[in-house]
């Protein structure tokens, strides 16, 4: 893997972020009520970050999730920061997540995201901030958990994102 493939990557994250904030824009299914769906953005930042965290910097992380906060209206850097801080304990860990069976990597990740979902709401209720009821929230989070073996696959299948295997090295000889 070269340098040119890893800010291929990096612009690749990047665009698939727009992408899907515009489809969070657009106006389908207009009922009120519905289901919430999925948080792909979020599953992607931790699959990505757990196979190769050298793709996803930081700065990058957060550059996107902040956009993703302004304009979708929710309070500017809450919810950006406690995705970097997710995907830098993820970053901290690598050595050991390396080795990690998909079923167990499953589960850090179901893990992290009910601490992101729980520190989430108790920022908004020390705050008085209006948040959407429990349930639906809920819902939203175990459908961003069930939805994290589909990103992986694809990650995986369409693009070939990989976990480094055990002595890899990039093409400055440096471990991976």
């Amino acid at each position: 893997m070269g340098e040119g493939s890893i800010w291929g990557y990096r612009a690749l994250y990047a665009a698939i972020a727009v992408v899907l904030l515009f489809l969070k824009l657009l106006p389908i299914g207009g009922m009120t009520g519905g289901w919430p769906g999925p948080d792909i953005l979020l599953c992607l930042t931790l699959a990505w970050t757990m196979r190769r965290p050298d793709y996803l910097p930081a700065s990058l992380v957060a550059g996107v999730l902040l956009l993703e906060d302004l304009i979708l209206m929710r309070p500017p850097g809450l919810w950006a920061a406690l995705v970097v801080g997710a995907s830098e304990f993820i970053r901290a860990r690598v050595a050991l997540t390396r080795e990690l069976t998909f079923v167990a990597e499953w589960l850090l990740v179901s893990g992290i995201m009910m601490v992101l979902f729980v520190v989430n709401r108790v920022v908004f209720a020390v705050a008085f901030l209006p948040q959407p009821g429990f349930g639906f929230s809920i819902v939203g989070v175990l459908w961003s958990v069930g939805f994290y073996p589909i990103v992986v696959g694809l990650s995986r299948i369409v693009l070939d994102l990989r976990k480094p295997a055990m002595g890899e090295v990039d093409a400055y000889g440096r471990r991976l």
